[in-house]
């Protein structure tokens, strides 16, 4: 051991609690400049070239197939799981049935606990039964199609409007169901002007283009997993448990994940399956979901029914605000989805009332996708808006304007920042808004009428406790490791930008490990925390190595410049390997504290869209898109364009052909693949631009930023939405906005 060794200690740890500002950040030096950059991922190379391991791609000697077998009825008892046929067929080697250790279905995110276990009871059309085991996936699919599944059907619930006024208030957990505050129904007797309308949206598929799968190895009484998850610490939690075996026995691996969108926030039926008929075997398992397995027995965006009241002056000024939704769900979960979360703090009213129902239906799980509560619930609640503004004759952003609160109106606390009306002002700008007709139906060009819409985007700012190592080596490169995953989010570019930023390294000599269980617990990809939680824990263990730099050296830390990878101090630039010795380490953690309570934190922003709309076909084509944004500090404004392009492209397909249909007679998932459940492609997709506003929020978090992945899809099919009524003059509230419901209302040709 060096005497720098013993000076310095080799490891160390720091931590961070949330509970004051944090004004000073060293990313704000900027002498490295790597952050904000729209810099190409590190890891792009890897993806494009193939060389990126996803979880079914991992080799495994002796390795065998799993393929899995679904209840082919949606409510009701199976009495005998029949596998005869398919055990005599060659290269079979197990047919498991009926295990009592099989889950039901998948986990909510950040769960601890194992999902319901138990699959003799069945509660809905695919639920995985058994798994079928052998030499290669072609023998397995062909043996799983022999398995016979007998048992006593129950009565279900399978139609939404037929259970509705069934519906009861899920208990309170992290989101409230309901609040309110003065009279919202003397509001709306009193009022100048009203809107009382109600809009349904359907159940959805995250569509993620990497199916589930895992493969599941037992070494020495310990499970190693590789699989598709975007919160390892807590997934390896809920696989131990359903495996009864402890915490320590369970190591999830998750490197790259081909996209999720909350559908892989917590453990799906595969991985369960794949590591009890490994451990039955005694032999590797890999299993794949099909497609259609995805959309049969994975995770749903619940549809919802919502009904908006706004009660307005004679001004426009906002007097009373209601946000009723029911959703749906299987029997006994509690998982509802908020959509009311946005309407909290999206306007000024002094009578609000926001409450949240669910409808035990026999249909797979409802759980997170991208944006729960706002991507739905803005569709409604901007949408709304936009009716108001018609009614009382004003400009949409001057409704918006007029309703700008200066406080959290449902919470009375202040908001760390807030720049929507700043958002509507540069998109009203840069998208020529002023150049619109207020009339509907005004702008028509040959078979097309063509309109415009606004809707704002407001997305919740969470914090949650993230811990990474970073550890400067002998030869000067930093490594951090962190189990948080990227599932596209450019999560290795980013914390690779932190560290680099922070440390004042070149880009090339920071080396990102994600992915692994066995490294320091992260919060995981999911609710848009990802950048600000983990990037902070990352900051955290840069700075600790910071100080010790400072230590080495003899100087104060702030009075040090890091750059180039040599440390400047009082006329003296010195070569930080010889600052390390054996190389130095800090683990950082981060952790929400008061801040979240002391302040509304959000991120906002503006969505436009113009579309034409075919006056005899009813054809809805969108001609172009711009979204505004502030989200705090821009990591890297290449991969935040990206995720903001994304999320305008989810819009798209909410508002205009994403649905998942479920069979009224058994609740089975109707347009069970890519073919027939609609995602936007190409020829959907206009040209979309994406602007940010500088910004830095310092109660968020050390490093400035607030999330991004999810707030691209709030309020952007509201905006499209609104453009469809200002080409047509036709109000649809029924999304997805398909032809059929425009057809009987359009203007004559």
């Amino acid at each position: 051991m060096t005497l720098i060794d013993k000076v310095l200690g080799r490891e160390d740890t720091r931590s961070l609690t949330m509970n004051d500002p944090h004004p000073h950040s060293w990313l704000d030096a900027g002498a490295q400049g790597v952050i904000g950059k729209p810099l190409d991922r590190v890891e792009g190379p890897l993806k494009v070239s193939g060389k990126a391991t996803y979880a079914a791609e991992y080799p495994a000697e002796r390795l065998t197939y799993g393929v899995l077998v679904r209840a082919p009825f949606g409510s009701g008892k199976i009495s005998d799981v029949v596998a005869d046929r398919a055990r005599v067929l060659p290269g079979v080697i197990d047919v498991i049935t009926d295990y009592p250790s099989f889950i039901r279905n998948p986990q909510q995110g950040g769960e601890k606990k194992a999902p319901t276990q138990g699959v003799q009871k069945v509660d809905y059309h695919g639920e995985i039964v058994a798994i079928v085991v052998a030499e290669t996936f072609e023998a397995a699919r062909d043996a799983a199609a022999q398995v016979t599944v007998n048992y006593t059907p129950a009565e279900g619930a399978y139609v939404f409007a037929a259970h509705r006024d069934q519906a009861t208030r899920p208990p309170p957990d992290q989101i409230p169901p309901h609040m309110s505050k003065g009279d919202l129904d003397k509001a709306m007797a009193e009022a100048a002007f009203t809107v009382d309308a109600t809009y349904t949206t359907p159940s959805q598929n995250s569509a993620a283009m990497e199916p589930h799968a895992s493969i599941a190895e037992w070494k020495d009484g310990s499970l190693v997993l590789h699989g598709s998850y975007q919160m390892v610490a807590s997934d390896q939690m809920q696989l131990a448990q359903a495996l009864g075996v402890g915490k320590d026995q369970v190591r999830i691996i998750s490197r790259y994940v081909g996209g999720g969108f909350g559908s892989k926030l917590g453990i799906a039926p595969e991985s369960v399956a794949a590591a009890i008929a490994a451990k039955r075997i005694g032999r590797p398992v890999k299993v794949a979901m099909a497609r259609q397995q995805v959309f049969d027995a994975t995770v749903r965006r619940s549809n919802t029914e919502q009904r908006i009241r706004l009660a307005a002056d004679a001004h426009g000024k906002l007097t009373g605000l209601g946000h009723e939704t029911l959703a749906s769900n299987l029997p006994g979960e509690k998982f509802f989805e908020p959509a009311g979360i946005g309407t909290q703090f999206a306007y000024a009213a002094d009578n609000r009332l926001i409450d949240h129902k669910l409808v035990e239906m026999n249909w797979l799980l409802a759980g997170s996708m991208r944006a729960p509560g706002e991507a739905v619930g803005m569709l409604a609640l901007e949408a709304a808006m936009d009716e108001l503004a018609y009614t009382i004759g004003i400009d949409p952003i001057e409704l918006r304007r007029r309703n700008e609160p200066a406080i959290d109106p449902t919470n009375d606390v202040p908001f760390s920042t807030r720049l929507l009306i700043p958002c509507f002002d540069k998109g009203a700008e840069l998208f020529g808004w002023s150049e619109r007709s207020p009339e509907p139906a005004s702008d028509r060009r040959g078979e097309w009428l063509h309109g415009v819409g606004v809707a704002a985007a407001v997305r919740s700012n969470m914090l949650q406790k993230s811990s990474a190592s970073v550890e400067l080596t002998k030869d000067g490169r930093a490594i951090v490791s962190t189990d948080m995953t990227d599932i596209g989010t450019g999560t290795y570019t980013i914390l690779a930008q932190i560290a680099a930023e922070t440390l004042g390294l070149p880009l090339d000599r920071v080396i990102v490990h994600l992915g692994d269980g066995e490294a320091p617990p992260a919060a995981g990809s999911g609710g848009s925390w990802g950048a600000g939680s983990s990037g902070s824990s990352v900051y955290l263990a840069c700075e600790g190595l910071r100080e010790k730099l400072a230590k080495a050296m003899g100087v104060d830390a702030h009075a040090m410049t890091l750059k180039d990878g040599r440390a400047i101090a009082e006329n003296r630039a010195v070569e930080i390997t010889e600052l390390v010795g054996d190389g130095i380490s800090v683990t950082g953690t981060i952790a929400p504290g008061k801040q979240e309570k002391l302040h509304r934190q959000a991120s906002y922003g503006a969505h436009f869209a113009e579309v034409k709309v075919n006056a005899t076909t009813g054809e809805v084509r969108v001609e172009r898109m711009l979204g505004v944004f502030s989200a705090g500090r821009i990591l890297n404004a290449k991969t935040a364009r990206s995720q903001c392009l994304g999320g305008m492209t989810f819009g798209i397909g909410a508002a205009l052909t994403e649905e998942l249909v479920h069979d009224p007679r058994n609740g089975k998932v109707v347009n069970r693949d890519l073919a027939e459940y609609h995602v936007p492609v190409n020829a959907d997709i206009p040209q979309i631009e994406v602007e940010f506003l500088d910004e830095r929020d310092v109660h968020a978090n050390p490093i400035h930023a607030k999330g991004i992945g999810e707030l691209g899809i709030s309020g952007a099919g509201a905006a499209i939405a609104n453009a469809i009524y200002h080409a047509t003059g036709v109000r649809v509230r029924d999304y997805p906005i398909t032809c059929d419901k425009l057809l009987a209302e359009l203007p004559a040709v």
